[in-house]
């Protein structure tokens, strides 16, 4: 259909005034085609993939169905997982902000039951859960259906998928005949036809056009990318596109863990989610996420359905999923909204015949792209701090700085050195590449040198946690650099005389060395070298141990400082 605008939809003020605070004018097209006829009340049958905007299209006309001065439930939308359960349930607020007496409550497992059964009891309108959880409260008795005028069957094809066939019946058993039932699905299984044609009365069935289902406005491509090079390649990827807001996708929990920990180690702002974390846990993180406390999300498919976060820039498919449509799923948590995004995806090997699969499912074609390479990276960021630099002149204010500039240009100092000199005091050494020869990565196609093979030469270190190359010795055996240092025994600890081990958060893997630590220490507290102990350092992590009556302070002083251009965090080492 024709692009429709909500305005022309019959909507109370309330609503469009709550849609317009959304940011929302235009309806995409499930939304254009089935709000009128749900709003008619027309049992509707939507075929929708993730991101095209389902969710507001029974959202809508929900809020609008409601009989506000009644305080019982009076429709009733069933979610697949805990995740789309909040996501909806967040829209629907949002929507129904504006509409007084308006109560609606998720009803999730793992969630305590006591705020369940007070809003339960507060009388919400709206309820919006999960098939296990609501039998309890059925069960219970703290749950009544028998007002329902809604039903709304959110991602069907997942509920039958996950076994909730018997338990969306049960359910539906509580349910006035007479009530009005709209399902969503992505796909139309047999199961799906089979429920439809059990629960809902002639209904009408709308579907979006395949290539609405792609998701045009995401640009696609893939990398090949070996197992032990995607950490490398992804640091690259999230550095040359300078993201803000992305989520990347592993298909194990284990994978999800580790590599989170690998991007904390390199400075990367990063959470992991998958099935094994508690509730409260999940749903901090996408708190922070939401909030963008944190950039960068590492999930499981756990993620691929059901969470709505507004501007995320960039998909990562680290592991491909195993089955073809996750792929479209995770796709739509980007390019939201008619926003533009990027999904890439790192394969090598039998992963480019599933990459067919994934082309001729979507009907689209996913170009080839190599990775960027260290020099790639670096121009990216120096073109992001000149633009600061001249949005800065632009903003204009610079009187008072002007006349520091001048006080030193006076002497024998030019304009430039000036300017030098202070990008080099506010920039991290790893934006100034030094001229240095180095060797090419074999990791993958097209990318240059990581930067620790560009500072170190010879020494390589591969990502993802591949040992450290040395010399061979005459008996065989490697000879390893020592990463232990040792302070003088007749200098150590002469400040207060007690050892303490402080732990940081950088190690082998960016490249660090005694003498970086020992500096930025120094430097950072004023207390000279001399006074500090061994300085251990691993893979991911470094200890040094220094003096106890001035380990506060050498703490409070590292909040803020960076060793290798990594932001390092700093704290007492835990045996």
């Amino acid at each position: 259909m024709s692009k429709v605008l909500f305005t022309a939809l019959p909507l109370s003020k309330e609503t469009l005034k709550s849609i317009e605070e959304m940011g929302f004018e235009i309806a995409t097209a499930i939304q254009g085609d089935a709000i009128p006829p749900i709003m008619g009340g027309r049992d509707v049958i939507g075929q929708s993939s993730t991101g095209t905007g389902k969710t507001i299209a029974f959202a809508v006309p929900a809020v609008e169905k409601i009989d506000a001065s009644k305080n019982v439930c009076q429709a009733l939308i069933l979610c697949p997982t805990r995740e789309l359960c909040i996501q909806v349930a967040e829209q629907v607020g949002k929507i129904g902000k504006h509409k007084r007496n308006l109560h609606a409550l998720p009803i999730y497992g793992g969630q305590a039951y006591d705020r369940q059964l007070h809003g339960l009891k507060r009388g919400a309108q709206i309820v919006i859960g999960t098939p296990g959880r609501l039998i309890d409260h059925l069960e219970r008795g703290s749950l009544k259906l028998d007002q329902v005028k809604m039903v709304v069957l959110d991602e069907a094809d997942e509920m039958l998928d996950m076994g909730f066939q018997e338990d969306l019946e049960k359910i539906l058993s509580h349910v006035p005949g007479d009530h009005q039932t709209v399902l969503f699905a992505a796909t139309m299984q047999p199961g799906i036809r089979r429920l439809a044609t059990r629960f809902l009365r002639n209904p009408l069935t709308i579907k979006t056009s395949t290539e609405a289902m792609s998701v045009p406005a995401i640009e696609q491509a893939y990398m090949e990318v070996r197992g032990p090079m995607k950490l490398e390649a992804l640091t690259r990827v999230l550095d040359f596109h300078r993201v803000k807001l992305g989520i990347v996708f592993c298909n194990t929990r284990l994978g999800v863990d580790e590599l989170v920990e690998h991007l904390q180690a390199r400075g990367y702002s990063a959470e992991g989610l998958h099935g094994e974390h508690k509730q409260f846990v999940r749903d901090r993180i996408m708190g922070k996420f939401r909030s963008r406390a944190v950039e960068i999300l590492v999930a499981t498919d756990v993620a691929s359905r059901g969470i709505d976060v507004k501007d995320v820039e960039m998909v990562v498919n680290y592991d491909l999923p195993k089955d073809t449509e996750d792929y479209v799923h995770r796709l739509g948590r980007t390019g939201r909204a008619g926003k533009k995004g990027l999904a890439l995806s790192f394969a090598s090997g039998r992963d480019i015949f599933r990459l067919r699969n994934i082309e001729s499912f979507s009907r689209t074609k996913i170009p080839r792209r190599p990775v960027p390479t260290f020099d790639q990276v670096e121009t990216a960021q120096h073109t992001v701090l000149l633009d600061k630099v001249r949005e800065t002149i632009s903003a204009g204010g610079l009187e008072r700085y002007s006349v520091l500039i001048d006080t030193l240009i006076e002497g024998d100092v030019t304009a430039s050195e000036v300017a030098s000199a202070l990008l080099k005091m506010t920039l991290p050494e790893t934006m100034v590449r030094e001229e240095e020869p180095f060797q090419k990565d074999r990791g993958f196609e097209g990318a240059g040198t990581s930067r620790s093979d560009r500072k170190y030469g010879k020494e390589k270190r591969f990502a993802g946690g591949s040992k450290f190359k040395g010399k061979k010795r005459s008996d065989g055996a490697e000879d390893r650099p020592d990463f232990k240092h040792r302070a003088k025994e007749s200098h150590s600890f002469r400040v207060g005389g007690v050892p303490a081990k402080l732990f940081l958060n950088v190690g082998r893997l960016q490249g660090v060395l005694p003498k970086d630590i020992l500096g930025a220490l120094a430097g950072e507290t004023g207390i000279s070298g001399k006074f500090f102990g061994n300085i251990n350092i691993q893979s991911k992590h470094s200890v040094v141990e220094v003096p106890e009556d001035k380990f506060d302070a050498i703490v409070e002083a590292f909040r803020k400082v960076r060793i290798k251009g990594v932001p390092v965090k700093a704290r007492r080492f835990d045996e």
